[in-house]
């Protein structure tokens, strides 16, 4: 819960005086009772109406009082704990930033959003509940007895008869559903991974004719969170049956043992109906206690899914920097001894003992089948994840010695699914420089192939492509990533299979630009395609995590066996 002290402090008032005027109105719930009692005691068995209106008055007095001090109470609560939530829902949100591949495959998207969402939401209900009833519950539990007693103590005791057995029944309630609300956030977790899934991947359902399946395996999910649900979720209905029963079991003792007393005129019936008034508030007062603690197992169980956020390693960090004011200044890449594993306590490697080099403004291919560790090589350059053996320098430095900033900054990749966001064309490509000009977008976008199809729209750069550029084909996407990713002015740019929605005449015109006007940039393409790395300065060729090859295509060709299979094999295909 310490990680919740310091949004407590920010805004104390509003913890303050939440549960201060909550507490206020707890006072008037127990004095009200006691003042009716000595209007029907007092006034109208006399008669005396002086007497009834004067306390009449102070009765409503004490009533708008009680309102105002109500509405306050809840005011202020409301105000603590939504800002409470507002600020863990920014930190886990901020802490999912800085998360780094590995990181987030610890998680899973709907898991993700189960916990930024409806975990924060439960414990943002809870302390709103505590917040009103953690000290107004016992404040009018405690009053209430002392006022029971105070009118008649010989029938408060028929209240402490009762109260064990109300006690035990809440307490097996709250130990049978707190593991089930756990359950049920699991299931709530399953339920937005499928949700998730299913719409991003919407478009291939539908060229699949999968729309059945998938409401099947939706209907399978929902069925299953619906179980979870009714699992937790029945035990409360054992509560408020409990608390009547008591209530109504206590209310009938009460007034049997009064009834004599009543008959003699030893005991007042404003005095009874003040008493009944005050067993009720007691039980009323335990059941909401009860609802809190039970409110709060949920709660806790949510805690412990956004502290597994907030909590979490990030592996990848530069606080161990040599030089964090370093930047990259030519863009030259060296892997040495390189190896790497997803699955760390698995021994079997993705990349093995992987060394070479790449000189500043090289074009360099990397090839292989797939499998081979093309992707996760180049995802150690800049450092998304990081080599479990071995180092890998660019400009001769070491990429852990440079702040991830500069180093990010410093290296392009357009990854193979190619994402972009709501809004225009401009305001897409300017996630690669947010203060780059139209000449600049232009000549990026010249560069990547992508100006042509750009001006043909009718608002040009400042056309919507809707979410995740849905009106816009593969290869249209492909190649404003590309422009995207060279408005960051990089020494490094790499394309993770980014060409291979586009026909060969542009991929062959992605080249040339690249080598006319990235000359000193240094490029890594990976491709699937011979021809889209053939007139490669290097080409690096992958098998199972190892090179099995570095040379120029016509090197390859004569003296690397995996690259004359990939070539010949791809010829056959296109002569078919």
């Amino acid at each position: 819960m310490k990680k919740y002290i310091p949004y407590v402090k920010k805004y104390w008032y509003n913890f303050l005086l939440g549960p201060l005027f909550m507490i206020l109105e707890a006072c008037g719930e127990f004095i009200l009772p006691y003042i009716n009692a000595n209007i029907i005691n007092k006034g109208a068995s006399t008669g005396d109406i002086p007497y009834i209106l004067k306390n009449g008055i102070l009765m409503a007095f004490i009533a708008i009082l009680m309102m105002a001090t109500g509405i306050l109470g809840a005011n202020f609560s409301i105000r603590a704990s939504t800002r409470l939530a507002a600020g863990v829902r920014f930190d886990v949100f901020k802490q999912i930033q800085k998360f780094s591949f590995s990181n987030i495959d610890d998680f899973t998207t709907g898991s993700l959003i189960t916990r930024i969402t409806n975990d924060i939401t439960q414990v943002q209900n809870f302390v709103q509940t505590l917040l009103r009833g953690m000290f107004r519950s016992p404040v009018m539990l405690v009053g209430a007895l002392i006022m029971a007693f105070t009118l008649n103590a010989k029938l408060a005791l028929i209240i402490f008869a009762v109260m064990p057995f109300l006690a035990l029944g809440i307490a097996i309630i709250i130990k049978t559903a707190s593991p089930r609300y756990v359950k049920m956030q699991k299931a709530i977790d399953s339920l937005n991974n499928n949700i998730n899934e299913t719409i991003t991947n919407e478009k291939v359902i539908k060229s699949f004719v999968r729309e059945d399946y998938e409401i099947e395996k939706f209907s399978h999910t929902n069925n299953e969170l619906l179980e979870k649900s009714m699992s937790a979720l029945k035990v409360m209905q054992y509560l408020m049956p409990i608390s009547a029963l008591s209530v109504n079991i206590t209310t009938l003792a009460v007034v049997w043992f009064s009834g004599r007393p009543i008959m003699v005129g030893d005991m007042e019936i404003g005095t009874l109906t003040a008493f009944i008034t005050y067993l009720t508030q007691i039980l009323t007062a335990l059941n909401f206690l009860a609802m809190i603690i039970l409110q709060g197992t949920r709660a806790a169980a949510s805690d412990k899914r956004i502290s597994a956020v907030l909590d979490a390693v990030i592996d990848i960090t530069d606080n161990d920097a040599k030089e964090k004011d370093r930047k990259v200044e030519n863009g030259s890449i060296e892997f040495r001894n390189v190896s790497f594993r997803y699955f760390k306590k698995n021994s079997e490697k993705v990349l093995d003992d992987i060394s070479f080099s790449i000189n500043s403004g090289e074009l360099v291919g990397i090839i292989g089948s797939t499998g081979s560790g093309k992707t996760t090589l180049i995802s150690l350059i800049p450092r998304l994840y990081d080599a479990d053996e071995g180092e890998i320098l660019i400009d001769g430095i070491n990429t852990k010695d440079f702040s991830l900033e500069n180093l990010r900054e410093s290296v392009s990749v357009v990854l193979q699914k190619n994402t972009l966001f709501s809004g225009t064309v401009s305001e897409n490509l300017r996630w690669g420089n947010e203060n780059a000009t139209d000449e600049e977008l232009k000549r990026a976008c010249t560069i990547a192939q992508a100006d042509s199809f750009i001006t043909s729209f009718n608002d040009g750069y400042e056309s919507d492509i809707g979410r995740g550029g849905a009106n816009l084909s593969g290869g249209q996407r492909q190649r404003l990533c590309i422009a995207r990713a060279l408005l960051k002015s990089p020494k490094i740019i790499i394309l993770d299979d980014s060409t291979s929605a586009v026909d060969t005449a542009t991929d062959a015109s992605i080249r040339k630009a690249f080598r006319e006007e990235l000359s000193g940039v240094t490029k890594i393409i990976i491709a699937q395609r011979i021809t889209s790395v053939s007139d490669a300065d290097k080409i690096i060729v992958l098998d199972h995590g190892k090179i099995v090859g570095i040379g120029t295509h016509s090197e390859l060709m004569k003296n690397c066996e995996e690259y004359q299979e990939i070539y010949y094999s791809q010829k056959d295909r296109e002569e078919e």
